[in-house]
């Protein structure tokens, strides 16, 4: 085993994962002022080019420091066009948007444990966007291409990287791209009108690099992972994706309610291993902020309108996991069952008079993800029993219908509630894990 694990030096790889946007577009015109979001989602993969420096120098003994510089480029199937709003005069309008590819230029800046780099990273983003706005009066269909080209803005996230074996690095990341709003002023069917999009990518990858150079002639040795173990967790990136639709008087519109927030919690787990496989069981409960209270649909005029605040206070899962132990750093997949609470306030106008309704349903699905969990030292505070672990999660709490009164009118709500969820958390294990020294 060498002494030192040195990530300087460049990579190539490969990477692939799922893509999920929250774009609102806010959209007037003769008194109709919906506002909703796209989002597109779907795979994405591509390629990246980086070079890592390591400072061993311990900053803080914390660890060495890796500043690193990478670009990547990759497709992207992220498509949305559900979205089917109605509006005063008998105007229906839908909209479609994509996002065929994009690409980053960020620099990356995290501390070395040996063969794990945990990192965050930023800089620019780009990427071809697409919007069409497609709209029916009677027998009369007009679409506009408002958008078909470039974007550009900004990219943050974070991730962990750790070794494989001899050249050959996994890695886990979260991207949050911004790629800034724009405003379109454009005539469809005669009538003129104004619409403002926003784009807004959250990016979920796994992926794999090749080392060239540094020092990266490694040997695992798989750790013990067998035993009980605690722990607490915290994200920033829950982002929901729930597909809704609001009936009245033989009228439906469609729509999303675009969740977004940190959550927090605490997780209780037990693993058996049969050298390098790792089985295991975990069970967590979640405290959400996530939220979202822009969605107006039903015209939003000063006649009618519909207007959601949609919240995601709690949620948990209870889920098996089956990994894979390179050295001290465990590579798993993990699904099982979700549950969690849902509330809804519709806020309904109907002629001039407003009516809050609240919704409140505990809903229960499944939830489906990957990680990769290391040892972790913090000022040597943390002992050998320690672990951090980075982690996706993809829940399906399933879908609700409610119908209700306001003003003497019924409407009937449905949702079918999604979430993306990137957490970090750390473990304390009951029985210690062999851990290697670098």
């Amino acid at each position: 085993m060498l002494a030192v694990y040195d990530w300087t030096g460049f990579y190539l790889g490969v990477n692939v994962g799922l893509g999920l946007g929250r774009d609102r577009i806010t959209h007037g015109f003769a008194g109709f002022n919906d506002t909703t979001y796209t989002q597109p989602q779907g795979l994405v993969g591509g390629g990246q080019i980086g070079y890592n420096w390591q400072n061993n120098a311990s900053l803080l003994g914390l660890g060495p420091i890796v500043f690193g510089i990478e670009a990547d480029i990759q497709g992207a199937d992220m498509r949305d066009n559900r979205n089917l709003l109605n509006s005063i005069g008998g105007v229906t309008t839908s909209y479609n948007q994509r996002l065929d590819w994009f690409g980053t230029v960020r620099g990356r800046i995290g501390l070395s444990k040996g063969p794990v780099f945990s990192y965050f990273t930023g800089g620019f983003a780009y990427g071809s966007v697409k919007t069409d706005v497609i709209q029916t009066l009677g027998a009369v269909t007009g679409a506009t291409p408002l958008e078909n080209g470039m974007r550009t803005g900004y990219v943050l996230g974070s991730g962990v990287e750790a070794a494989l074996g001899g050249n050959w690095t996994g890695k886990i990341e979260y991207l949050y791209l911004n790629m800034g709003s724009k405003d379109f002023a454009f005539t469809n069917l005669g009538i003129p009108q104004a619409l403002n999009s926003e784009i807004r990518e959250n990016i979920f990858r796994v992926g794999l690099n090749y080392r060239i150079g540094g020092n990266s002639a490694y040997v695992p040795d798989a750790a013990n992972w067998a035993g009980l173990y605690l722990g607490g967790n915290v994200g920033g990136s829950g982002a929901g994706r729930d597909r809704s639709s609001l009936t009245v008087g033989g009228v439906t519109d469609t729509f999303n309610l675009a969740r977004d927030g940190i959550i927090g919690g605490v997780q209780a787990g037990y693993n058996w291993q049969a050298g390098n496989i790792v089985f295991g069981l975990e069970a967590d409960i979640q405290g959400s902020s996530q939220r979202e209270k822009d969605t107006c649909v039903l015209s939003c005029s000063a006649l009618v309108g519909a207007a959601y605040d949609a919240r995601l206070p709690w949620f948990g899962t209870a889920r098996g996991r089956l990994g894979y132990a390179v050295g001290s750093t465990l590579f798993y997949a993990t699904g099982g069952y979700a549950y969690g609470n849902v509330k809804t306030d519709i806020t309904t106008n109907v002629l001039g008079a407003f009516t809050t309704t609240s919704l409140k349903n505990n809903k229960s699905g499944y939830a489906v993800g990957a990680g990769i969990e290391t040892p972790f030292t913090l000022l040597g505070l943390f002992g050998p029993n320690w672990t951090s672990k980075s982690e996706y999660l993809y829940v399906d709490l399933g879908s609700q219908t409610d119908t209700f009164v306001a003003n003497g009118v019924a409407f009937t709500n449905s949702t079918k509630v999604q979430q993306h969820v990137f957490r970090t958390g750390i473990n304390y294990h009951f029985n210690s894990p062999v851990v290697a020294r670098y």
